[in-house]
């Protein structure tokens, strides 16, 4: 029986648990991996204390700063249900069940997919839903990045640096990100922006070969070796019925991090709070290990 149980160790179920760590808690992490989207980031500009990280870099020293404490934690598990039942927690994973007093979901979100013909076929054939992961793989080579959004831009700036040509296929009107990672793209002549345009098939061989596209007015392939989708992301909280959630899956929580569940709380991506940044997402963990502390401390007078 723990204490507290946290489910994800990106930079919400980091921080929860360093301080979960400094409180003494009888705690377990459970995670597929450590970093979480933050290990697919490229530039990180406005976390604060540095100018300038790379996301690999920033996990780097997540890590550095967990071996501090003496945390348990067990990698490539996948969480397959939560329930509460008579006060406790019962948390089953791919490999076996465990029972807590509390519970910090910081479960975060996975890409959303284009649903295209030929893109389960190519996935990792060419496909793929991470520029800083995969990027490096198509040095000299001509790709596609679609979306419009920062995570689409940020891996469009990486590309520029490795990818010959790059097709930036974003099916709205105009760009949403950021006004200076869109002043970088713009900078590069490696870089066409097609708004207004959807990807309708991804082609290939053996191996991506190319894209179909549509636009209002015309329908045309485009030949690339590469397609990084970057067109938004599903939370990961299909494990959880009961809690309240938002229309796209997103956990409800107040400002306190607490849940429609006395005793779970949630922090970062997974949750509705309005936006979606490292940092925020680091706070948010710290504020669930402390109520879930505060919690016990309640249940225990």
């Amino acid at each position: 029986m723990y204490d507290l149980i946290i489910v994800g160790a990106g930079p919400a179920g980091i921080t929860a648990s360093v301080y979960a760590a400094r409180q003494k808690m009888n705690f377990l992490v459970l995670s597929k991996d450590i970093g979480g989207q933050a290990a697919w980031s490229g530039d990180i500009e406005n976390y604060t204390g540095y100018q300038f990280i790379s996301g690999t870099d920033l996990v780097a020293k997540f890590q550095e700063h967990l071996k501090n404490y003496t945390i348990e934690l067990k990698e490539n598990v996948e969480v397959k249900a939560l329930q509460k039942e008579n006060e406790i927690f019962s948390v089953t994973t791919n490999e076996a069940s465990y029972r807590a007093k509390t519970v910090v979901l910081a479960s975060g979100k996975r890409s959303k997919p284009l649903n295209v013909p030929g893109e389960a076929k190519f996935k990792n054939k060419g496909v793929t839903y991470c520029a800083t992961c995969d990027g490096p793989l198509f040095a000299n080579k001509t790709v596609a990045v679609v979306g419009g959004g920062n995570s689409a831009l940020d891996a469009t700036t990486q590309l520029i640096n490795i990818a010959q040509q790059i097709y930036l296929i974003n099916i709205a009107q105009d760009l949403t990100a950021d006004a200076l990672v869109q002043e970088k793209v713009r900078r590069s002549d490696q870089v066409s922006i097609l708004n207004d345009t959807q990807i309708s098939a991804i082609l290939g061989d053996k191996m991506v070969t190319g894209i179909k596209i549509k636009t209002k007015s015309e329908e045309k392939t485009l030949a690339v070796q590469g397609v990084f989708v970057e067109i938004g992301l599903i939370p990961n909280s299909e494990f959880i019925q009961d809690v309240e959630k938002n229309g796209i899956g997103e956990i409800k929580v107040n400002c306190r991090n607490e849940t429609s569940i006395s005793g779970l709380f949630a922090a970062g991506d997974v949750t509705d709070v309005p936006e979606k940044q490292i940092i925020i997402a680091a706070g948010d963990g710290a504020k669930c290990a402390l109520g879930a502390f505060r919690y016990l401390n309640r249940k225990l007078k």
